[in-house]
């Protein structure tokens, strides 16, 4: 134990915590080059005193004014750093910067942006969004036309002004029409892959018209339409064509029927010829001609103009045939069950509202070893349907009313995709553009 006496204040110290003490009131000194200002105690509180000495050990004397003694003598042994002096701050001159420069520093600007990414930006507009940005400037309107951005279009159920669609062709890469309603002109030469214009409102003279400029079709369906024969020539022009469906059509000859045919046979595997206009020339031409290539065929409604005869050279003519819709074709009789059975590869087959063909005859035919699926509506009961699926439990006995051969879209709801490919572009609002 050591006392201490400093100016007239005694202090108690243990040798044991001398070098303990001096190491704390140390660490309370600021380091020289720190920029904090202080005073003479380099911020100690009195208050602290009292703490760090009762931790210590160290008895505290009271003066005679009841004060504590603050180790002032052992502050003095660390020099205090001298204040910090205030730097003068530069004196800062605003200048006023180019609007294309505050662009930038605000973000990337739309110029900044390269094709590419606009491109992929666009590609999430809809039709008539990216008609809008195409006015903006001369850059938005060249790239919006882009032909990748105009692979797929839906224009469905729309009233288009005349030459809209000559003109929306002019730049579709594979457009996907579906019913629109309108006319178009040019001469162009269009790169259309697949089109449907079924149903749709349009003159002989337009369609012929957009025909003459499609060599490209993979995909082409113009039910119901009024077509000629120069369109059957156009048509016959499209080398690539693999889907047909010229189901309930009308206007053009036996003759120019036999010349399509016969000049489409490479790539064609379904075609839909039901329904149609036909005279017997006409069925006659068809299962003569048919490509052999051709593994999907409809030729039902035919009724009394399809005879046994014309079945065995159709049957003799396609063998590779794995679907086959002969629905309505009244002349029909049992005797076509051996046709049918040299089929190797036939997997559907529809025969509904063949009324000769009798429910006996058709255990025959639920004995085809390849056959999947058999559509017999209108020929045998309810009750007899339900045998024919407990007998033959392989077999799909009347499960579908519809023929999908050759066809967009099969069944009667709403659907986006027509041969199985997304339209990405389609008119959502009732007006047209």
């Amino acid at each position: 134990m050591t006392r201490l006496n400093v100016r007239g204040k005694t202090f108690i110290l243990y040798s044991t915590v001398f070098p303990f003490i001096c190491r704390r009131l140390l660490q309370e000194i600021p380091d020289s080059g720190s920029n904090v200002n202080t005073d003479f105690m380099w911020g100690w509180h009195s208050s602290k005193t009292s703490e760090l000495l009762s931790v210590t050990g160290v008895s505290v004397l009271k003066d005679k004014l009841g004060n504590e003694n603050t180790p002032q003598e052992l502050l003095m042994c660390v020099s205090p750093p001298p204040k910090r002096q205030k730097v003068k701050e530069p004196e800062f001159v605003i200048v006023r910067r180019p609007r294309r420069l505050l662009e930038l520093a605000a973000g990337v600007s739309w110029d900044a942006l390269p094709d590419e990414l606009l491109l992929g930006i666009f590609s999430y507009l809809s039709l008539t969004d990216l008609l809008k940005v195409s006015l903006v400037c001369q850059r938005w309107h060249r790239l919006s036309l882009d032909e990748s951005l105009w692979q797929t279009l839906d224009l469905a159920g729309r009233n288009l002004l005349p030459g809209v669609i000559g003109h929306l062709l002019s730049f579709s890469f594979i457009s996907l029409l579906w019913s629109p309603f309108g006319t178009t002109y040019g001469f162009s030469p269009l790169r259309v892959q697949h089109m449907d214009l079924s149903y749709c409102t349009i003159k002989v003279a337009d369609l012929q018209s957009i025909l003459s400029r499609c060599r490209s079709l993979q995909n082409l369906s113009l039910e119901g339409l009024v077509l000629s024969d120069d369109i059957i020539e156009n048509i016959a022009q499209n080398s690539s064509l693999i889907r047909l469906n010229l189901s309930g059509c009308s206007g053009f000859s036996s003759g120019t029927l036999k010349t399509m045919l016969n000049s489409c046979p490479r790539y064609l595997e379904e075609l839909n010829l039901s329904w149609c206009d036909f005279t017997v020339d006409h069925v006659k031409a068809a299962v003569s001609h048919i490509p052999s290539k051709v593994t999907q065929l409809n030729l039902s409604g035919y009724r009394q103009n399809l005879l046994m005869s014309d079945v065995k050279t159709l049957l003799e003519q396609c063998p590779n045939l794995v679907h086959l819709d002969l629905s309505d074709s009244v002349m029909l009789k049992a005797d076509c069950l051996q046709y049918f059975q040299q089929l190797t590869h036939l997997e559907h087959l529809s025969l509904s509202r063949c009324y000769q063909i009798s429910p006996s005859v058709l255990l025959e035919f639920c004995e085809i070893a390849t056959l999947k699926t058999l559509q017999v509506f209108g020929i045998v009961t309810a009750g007899f349907v339900q045998l024919l699926k407990a007998t033959f439990r392989h077999l799909k006995i009347n499960s579908s009313p519809f023929t999908p051969v050759a066809r967009p879209a099969v069944g009667c709801k709403k659907n986006e995709q027509i041969w199985g490919i997304h339209c990405r572009l389609s008119l959502k609002s009732p007006a047209g553009f």
